[in-house]
């Protein structure tokens, strides 16, 4: 091997360190700014930014190919990064609790679309009741704590659990039906479990649960501002913390799910449902184990969601939640972990940001998603192909 060879890679391995830290770098200043901006012009300055990157990403694939190649070298470096960068981001918003509160609801909208991921992602399962399971976590964590004093870390595994036994009782039966069928008894499963809360008395009914207590870790309650080496955050900052770690262990989930015997049952479901059954592998079993695997992740972002606002009812688990996050995992892009967060970040963020157009938000946001969705047909960052090694 010739001495120019061995010297590539040390001269590749900086450049991509240099393009991993520039990129995490300018996707969190995007973040924060987007997140701080208050003038519409700014906001749609900033879309217009983004777009603009995605239009070059894609009209030189090569870019793309570059970029990916690197944080694929630099994985650990990628993470370590990313990781401070989600520690440190507090501190640079500028205390302002509503921003806080966006980057809370974006990360457990984050999650939820992770859980659905699995099905519509990985193994094309339509699933309209995603918001279902969110809703059945919140209220089993919320009357566990109101009832029998559970405290929220008890509560937490415990919610879980019970949405992901009605994730079961709603995979066995829907093993009868296919394609646009399943969809239908998925939305009728959301529909009755939202009638379900609305009128039974033991939930509040219409007037949902109130009073949820905030959690407590060694004597610091979740309701009181956060002091990390003297610097005071606000106590929305406890909750940031908090579902940033779900979105971490979702993550770690997924990528290892993926790279499993699972992952790779529910690839062939979604390629080719029969060829999969030629192979031995046990289609139903695979299915409902996909609804089991949305309904624990989406009952663990529900019971976060209720101890953080205290308050919940009926009207905050509709079907529109379920509508909502599906389409953060198509327009993100299906079966890719980094796409569908971003997908759930944007589509969290974008209503709100687009307040300053009044009555025409609903339009603004609207167009916006069908501009990305014209740039990135197949989502924001699209679906790749497996990669095998020795």
């Amino acid at each position: 091997m010739s001495a120019s060879k061995l010297r590539h890679p040390a001269v590749a391995a900086p450049r991509a360190i240099a393009l991993v830290a520039a990129i995490e770098a300018a996707g969190a200043l995007f973040l924060r700014q987007f997140l701080l901006a208050e003038d519409g012009r700014l906001v749609v300055a900033l879309l217009a930014l983004f777009g603009a990157a995605l239009v070059t990403m894609q009209r030189r694939p090569a870019l793309e190919a570059r970029i990916e190649a690197a944080f694929a070298d630099q994985a650990r470096f990628a993470t370590g990064l990313g990781l401070v960068l989600v520690l440190l981001f507090p501190f640079v918003l500028e205390k302002s609790t509503y921003a806080l509160h966006l980057l809370v609801i974006g990360q457990l909208y984050a999650v939820l679309a992770l859980a659905l991921n699995f099905q519509l992602g990985s193994a094309n399962i339509p699933n309209f009741a995603t918001g279902a399971s969110y809703g059945i976590g919140a209220y089993a964590s919320a009357l566990l704590a109101l009832n029998w004093d559970v405290s929220f870390w008890l509560a937490l595994p415990a919610a879980a659990i019970v949405a992901t036994i009605f994730g079961f009782l709603l995979g066995v039966p829907s093993m009868r039906t296919r394609d646009s069928y399943l969809a239908l008894v998925t939305i009728a499963f959301g529909v009755v479990i939202h009638q379900l809360l609305n009128n039974l008395e033991f939930t509040g009914g219409p007037n949902g649960l109130v009073g949820i207590p905030a959690p407590e870790l060694f004597g610091h309650s979740f309701a009181a501002p956060l002091v990390i080496l003297g610097h005071d955050l606000p106590s929305q900052a406890n909750f940031y913390y908090l579902s940033a770690v779900l979105v971490g262990i979702a993550i770690l989930f997924a990528r290892r799910v993926h790279d499993s015997r699972v992952g790779l049952a529910w690839n062939a479901l979604r390629a080719d449902e029969l060829a999969a059954r030629c192979q031995g592998i046990n289609a139903t079993w695979y299915k409902v184990l996909a609804f089991a695997v949305d309904a624990f992740l989406a009952g663990f972002a529900g019971t976060i969601y209720a101890f953080y606002v205290g308050f919940i009812s009926p009207d905050n688990f509709t079907f529109l939640v379920s509508v909502t996050i599906m389409t953060m995992v198509i327009a993100g892009g299906m079966d890719n972990t980094l796409g569908v967060i971003v997908g759930a970040f944007l589509l969290t963020l974008l209503p709100e940001k687009l307040r300053a157009f009044s009555d025409y938000r609903i339009l603004f946001f609207g167009v916006t998603v069908i501009a990305f969705l014209m740039i990135r047909p197949q989502g924001l960052f699209p679906q790749r192909l497996r990669r095998y090694g020795a």
